[in-house]
Parts: C-alpha cells; sequence; structure tokens
C-alpha cells in the first residue's frame, strides 16, 4: 500500500513538472512569435531561450508547427477568460466592460496578442481554425443578446467584420506612440460602430447595446 501511494505521488509530480515546462515553453513561445515572424523563429533559438535541448523540446511539441498551435490555443484562451463579463450586467454595459476587458488584454499581454492576431502559417486549416474560433466566440456574445426576430443572415457576417475592426484597431493602438488614442477613445469608437450597426439591422431598436 505504501508503496503504491508512494508511486502514484511520483506520478502526480512528474505530471506536474511536465505540466509547468510545457506552459513555461508556451509563454516562452508568445514571447518569440509575438515579435517575430513565424519563418524567422527556429526551434533552436526556443530550446536556447528556454535553456533546454532541441530534442526535449521535440518531446513536448512533435514540431514547430505544433508548438506554434499550442501557443495559439493558450493566447485564444486567455484572450476569452480575460474577457468574461458579469452576464447580469445591461446589454449596453457589458458590452463597454467586455470591450475594456479586451483592451487590458491587449496592453497587458501584447506579444500574446499579436502572436495570436498577426502571425501564421499561411492558409494552415488548423491556425485559421484557431482564429475563427477566437472570432466566432465574440460574435456569439454580441448575437445572444438579440431576440431571434433581430438575427438576419447577414448580422454574422457583419459582426464578424466589427470584430475585425476591433482586432485592428487593438494593433494599432498597441503599436503607436502613447497618448496618440486613449483606450476611452477606442471603447467609444468600437461602441459606436457597433450601436450603429445593429440599429440598421434591426430598425425596432433592440439590440444587443439596449
Amino acid at each position: 500500500m505504501a508503496r503504491a501511494a508512494a508511486g502514484e505521488k511520483k506520478t502526480t509530480r512528474t505530471r506536474q513538472s511536465l505540466d509547468t515546462r510545457r506552459a513555461q515553453l508556451i509563454a516562452q513561445g508568445m514571447a518569440f512569435f509575438g515579435t517575430r515572424p513565424y519563418d524567422t523563429v527556429s526551434i533552436d533559438d526556443i530550446a536556447e531561450a528556454a535553456g533546454i535541448s532541441k530534442g526535449l523540446l521535440y518531446h513536448y511539441f512533435p514540431t514547430k508547427r505544433d508548438y506554434y498551435a499550442a501557443v495559439l490555443e493558450a493566447a485564444a484562451a486567455d484572450l476569452r477568460a480575460q474577457t468574461l463579463v458579469d452576464p447580469t450586467l445591461a446589454p449596453d454595459v457589458r458590452m463597454r466592460a467586455g470591450l475594456e476587458a479586451y483592451l487590458d488584454f491587449v496592453k497587458a499581454r501584447g506579444p500574446a496578442y499579436v502572436a495570436l492576431m498577426r502571425g501564421g502559417i499561411g492558409s494552415d486549416p488548423v491556425i485559421a481554425g484557431i482564429l475563427d474560433r477566437v472570432r466566432g466566440h465574440f460574435v456569439d456574445m454580441i448575437v445572444k443578446d438579440l431576440p431571434p426576430h433581430a438575427r438576419p443572415r447577414a448580422l454574422r457576417v457583419l459582426l464578424r467584420g466589427w470584430v475585425g475592426f476591433v482586432e485592428v484597431t487593438s494593433l494599432a493602438w498597441l503599436e503607436s506612440p502613447p497618448g496618440t488614442i486613449t483606450k476611452t477613445h477606442l471603447i467609444d469608437s468600437a461602441s459606436s460602430m457597433l450601436v450603429l450597426l445593429l440599429g440598421e439591422l434591426n430598425p425596432s431598436g433592440t439590440s444587443a447595446a439596449g
């Protein structure tokens, strides 16, 4: 019994150690892919920065593409978690709170955000799928507040365009000189665009923005 318990503890510690190392490597990848194009980052560079052998890195991630996909998945999960807001808030308050949380993530986790939104491997379906799910998540968060009659087929298409606007302006804000534009200004602009968009699609005045 004692030996079995000791074995279980050792296995648990080993798993925790592996998970910790994997998380550290993903964090390292966010820093690399957030500041350099995918093609210019080598496994040798990452292994050297992490202080491990290239072989050990391949133990965690079989290919550079697998590593990159894991980095993007982690960045996407962080972004979704960061932008969760209190569902009991009024729709217009929740919208602004979500935008503020989004921009806070952009500011605090710059390399992770850049890696998620700017990195890429051409038309790789796995990478494209990660980005599509992130964008679809935000569209879903808006649409769910609308009554069924206020969800025309064109809505999701136009909302994806609005999400794209938020992404591009967030990147520009992140990379612009201090004082160029404030976070509040960005939130006001994005909110106004969304209200206008929903109002045009739903002339009755019922919208996710209240």
